[in-house]
């Protein structure tokens, strides 16, 4: 191969996003280097609310969800196709970086870095993640308890759902879910 070949080569500097079907997703987002900007119940409070108002937007149906002071975690239905996701999370970032810059008095600092998405294909999969998402605030040591996190769906999932679709979904091992989740959170929410 020579160096002109070679220059035209994409870099895998960012993931792939493939978005042209219809279906579920689960989708992580992270803030830049990890830092966190959303360290307070008023600021989880804003992101939280803002997730759930783009993705109500976007005619994406929320099934699950998580938010943290550097990231978050959602599974969702999409509409027709995938495609408006960039765009969706596009708006949340934008919205929810100025908002947060402007109470930092920080106008021009980057907040998010980047999103990954997988397309839940399989069953155990989708499970699997659901009771990921639900149960990830007590991942991070900030609960005992799942559904005493303010800022996930998992009590509105208990308050929702069967008891029985309850019991089956927390069956579900997540120990295996292959995912990057590596983030240290911050505990004063």
């Amino acid at each position: 191969m020579t160096p002109d070949q070679d220059a035209k080569l994409p870099w895998p500097h960012a993931p792939l996003h493939r978005l042209g079907e219809r279906g579920i997703y689960f989708v992580t987002a992270a803030t830049y280097r990890k830092l966190h900007h959303f360290r307070s119940a008023e600021r989880l409070a804003v992101l939280h609310r803002g997730l759930l108002k783009v993705c109500a937007d976007f005619g994406w149906r929320l099934e699950a969800w998580a938010v943290f002071s550097n990231h978050y975690h959602f599974v969702a239905e999409s509409p027709a196709n995938a495609e408006s996701l960039p765009t969706m999370l596009g708006l949340l970032h934008e919205k929810t970086a100025k908002w947060i810059n402007k109470l930092d008095h920080e106008p021009e600092r980057k907040v998010w870095h980047n999103y990954r998405e997988t397309l839940l294909s399989f069953e155990r999969s989708y499970f699997a993640r659901l009771n990921y998402t639900h149960r990830n605030a007590v991942k991070h040591g900030l609960v005992q308890r799942a559904a005493d996190y303010p800022w996930c769906s998992a009590a509105w999932f208990e308050r929702h759902t069967s008891p029985a679709m309850v019991k089956a979904i927390t069956r579900f091992k997540t120990d295996h879910v292959s995912l990057e989740d590596e983030f240290d959170v911050a505990a004063d929410w």
